[in-house]
Protein backbone atom coordinates (compact mmCIF):
# COMPACT_ATOMS: atom_id res chain seq x y z
CA UNK A 1 0.00 0.00 0.00
CA UNK A 2 1.44 3.39 -0.97
CA UNK A 3 2.22 5.83 1.81
CA UNK A 4 0.59 9.23 2.21
CA UNK A 5 3.28 10.95 0.10
CA UNK A 6 2.04 9.03 -2.94
CA UNK A 7 -1.45 10.50 -2.56
CA UNK A 8 -0.12 13.96 -1.75
CA UNK A 9 1.90 13.87 -4.97
CA UNK A 10 -1.19 12.90 -6.97
CA UNK A 11 -3.20 15.71 -5.34
CA UNK A 12 -0.43 18.20 -6.15
CA UNK A 13 -0.41 16.99 -9.76
CA UNK A 14 -4.20 17.35 -9.99
CA UNK A 15 -3.94 20.94 -8.78
CA UNK A 16 -1.10 21.62 -11.24
CA UNK A 17 -3.17 20.22 -14.10
CA UNK A 18 -6.21 22.28 -13.07
CA UNK A 19 -4.08 25.44 -13.08
CA UNK A 20 -2.59 24.49 -16.44
CA UNK A 21 -6.09 23.96 -17.87
CA UNK A 22 -7.27 27.30 -16.45
CA UNK A 23 -4.33 29.04 -18.07
CA UNK A 24 -4.80 27.17 -21.37
CA UNK A 25 -8.37 28.45 -21.49
CA UNK A 26 -7.12 31.94 -20.62
CA UNK A 27 -9.33 32.16 -17.53
CA UNK A 28 -8.43 34.40 -14.62
CA UNK A 29 -8.96 33.34 -11.02
CA UNK A 30 -11.71 35.96 -10.96
CA UNK A 31 -13.54 34.27 -13.86
CA UNK A 32 -13.21 30.82 -12.27
CA UNK A 33 -14.35 32.28 -8.96
CA UNK A 34 -17.48 33.71 -10.56
CA UNK A 35 -18.25 30.41 -12.29
CA UNK A 36 -17.47 28.11 -9.34
CA UNK A 37 -18.42 30.07 -6.24
CA UNK A 38 -14.90 29.52 -4.86
CA UNK A 39 -13.23 32.73 -3.72
CA UNK A 40 -10.28 34.10 -5.65
CA UNK A 41 -8.15 33.94 -2.55
CA UNK A 42 -8.97 30.25 -2.02
CA UNK A 43 -8.19 29.50 -5.67
CA UNK A 44 -4.84 31.22 -5.29
CA UNK A 45 -4.05 29.33 -2.07
CA UNK A 46 -4.92 26.00 -3.69
CA UNK A 47 -2.86 26.71 -6.80
CA UNK A 48 0.14 27.72 -4.70
CA UNK A 49 -0.11 24.55 -2.62
CA UNK A 50 -0.98 26.41 0.57
CA UNK A 51 -4.36 24.68 0.99
CA UNK A 52 -5.25 21.02 0.67
CA UNK A 53 -8.47 21.06 -1.39
CA UNK A 54 -11.30 18.67 -0.66
CA UNK A 55 -12.83 16.65 -3.48
CA UNK A 56 -15.83 19.01 -3.44
CA UNK A 57 -13.57 22.03 -3.83
CA UNK A 58 -11.66 20.41 -6.71
CA UNK A 59 -14.97 19.55 -8.40
CA UNK A 60 -16.18 23.13 -8.05
CA UNK A 61 -12.91 24.49 -9.45
CA UNK A 62 -12.97 22.03 -12.36
CA UNK A 63 -16.58 22.97 -13.11
CA UNK A 64 -15.63 26.66 -13.02
CA UNK A 65 -12.86 25.98 -15.52
CA UNK A 66 -15.04 23.74 -17.65
CA UNK A 67 -12.64 20.83 -17.17
CA UNK A 68 -13.31 17.13 -16.64
CA UNK A 69 -11.95 16.39 -13.16
CA UNK A 70 -12.17 12.63 -13.75
CA UNK A 71 -9.88 12.89 -16.77
CA UNK A 72 -7.48 15.10 -14.83
CA UNK A 73 -7.36 12.62 -11.93
CA UNK A 74 -6.63 9.76 -14.34
CA UNK A 75 -3.87 11.77 -15.99
CA UNK A 76 -2.32 12.69 -12.64
CA UNK A 77 -2.44 9.09 -11.37
CA UNK A 78 -0.96 7.76 -14.63
CA UNK A 79 1.88 10.26 -14.44
CA UNK A 80 2.60 9.21 -10.86
CA UNK A 81 2.56 5.50 -11.79
CA UNK A 82 4.89 6.18 -14.69
CA UNK A 83 7.27 8.08 -12.42
CA UNK A 84 7.33 5.15 -9.95
CA UNK A 85 7.69 2.42 -12.60
CA UNK A 86 10.82 0.28 -12.26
Amino acid sequence: MPDIRHYEAIRAEIVRLLRKERERRKLSNYAVSQRSGVSESMLSLVERGLRNPTMELMLRIADGIGADLGAIIKKAAAKRRKRNAP
